[in-house]
């Protein structure tokens, strides 16, 4: 057997211990977190776990010697506001880091006016400010698609793509570009930039969250700012649930966010009327189903 055989028999014969790279790198417990913390989004979470499974295997290889290019890791998350994007941008950057993909594992959230300008020769340099910044981690444009006017003939932002798309492609070692936005809009907006399009390789699609997964989402929300709903209340977070998401500017979590803040400001003001001038701590932390009810959600319809 000669000298080539037997390299090749050593280093088919080889092993790697998959499961001691996951260990050693701490991924599983940003997967875990990502799992704990994000109520629903079960066709998010497995795309990410794949995701992490790809770069777990191209780990393996390189320690192998068995060289292959890089993985291409610039994506597009879609979805209505207040699924949990951002929040996945932050849980992916730091599963790049570990296994390292990026050098920093930060997250740079950015949109138009970040990268755009307003008169000619201020695109780039903004640009290309903060493409530094963002580099050895992850860019987060959200509402990509604003980038984008063609109606406009002396709009900059074709130029800030143009500048993108070679940094993508160029420096694809250093940073990873995450584009996000509504679903139909980022279509398009895909259909008009191909260079951009061709150059995302995971499309990753948020689903807005049942009404069961907005409660639970709200309760969650509520216990971490050591608050809680009694009984009647939580059956008026449900009526408010099942009739806000009807209303125009609906923005999932994000919206009951602001739910919660709206009915914190009702309990101040009926515990700071009280008569007894007097409050406990479960006072204190108790939402009523009356700082539920206020919300005008509730009021009638008007002809």
């Amino acid at each position: 057997m000669g000298t080539a055989d037997t390299e090749h028999l050593s280093a088919t014969t080889a092993q790697v211990d998959l499961r001691a790279l996951v260990r050693d790198s701490h991924v599983q417990g940003v997967l875990g977190e990502l799992d704990a913390e994000l109520v629903g989004l079960a066709p998010v979470k497995q795309r990410i776990r794949q995701i992490a499974a790809l770069l777990v295997v191209a780990a393996a290889r390189r320690q192998l010697g068995l060289e292959a290019q890089a993985p291409s890791l610039h994506m597009s998350f879609t979805g209505n506001p207040g699924t949990g994007k951002t929040t996945v941008a932050l849980k992916m950057a730091r599963i790049l880091h570990r296994l390292g993909y990026v050098r920093k594992g930060h997250v740079v959230s950015v949109t138009r006016d970040d990268l755009v300008g307003q008169y000619i020769g201020h695109t780039a340099p903004k640009t290309r400010e903060i493409l530094k910044k963002a580099m050895g981690g992850v860019l987060f444009i959200d509402e990509a698609y604003y980038l984008y006017r063609p109606e406009n003939e002396r709009d900059y932002g074709q130029e800030a793509i143009e500048i993108l798309l070679q940094v993508m492609e160029n420096q694809r070692d250093d940073l990873v570009v995450i584009l996000a936005g509504y679903r139909d809009r980022m279509d398009t907006f895909f259909r008009a930039n191909l260079g951009l399009s061709s150059r995302i390789a995971h499309h990753i699609h948020f689903p807005d969250y049942t009404q069961e997964e907005l409660l639970v989402i709200t309760e969650q929300m509520a216990r971490g700012w050591n608050y809680r709903f009694d009984d009647a209340a939580r059956a008026a977070l449900r009526e408010y649930i099942a009739a806000r998401v009807r209303q125009p500017h609906f923005a999932n979590a994000r919206s009951m966010r602001n739910a919660i803040d709206r009915a914190r400001l009702r309990q101040a003001n009926r515990l700071f009327d009280d008569a007894s001038g007097t409050a406990d701590a479960l006072a204190l932390q108790t939402l009523t189903a009356a700082d539920i009810r206020a919300s005008r959600v509730f009021a009638p319809a008007s002809n």
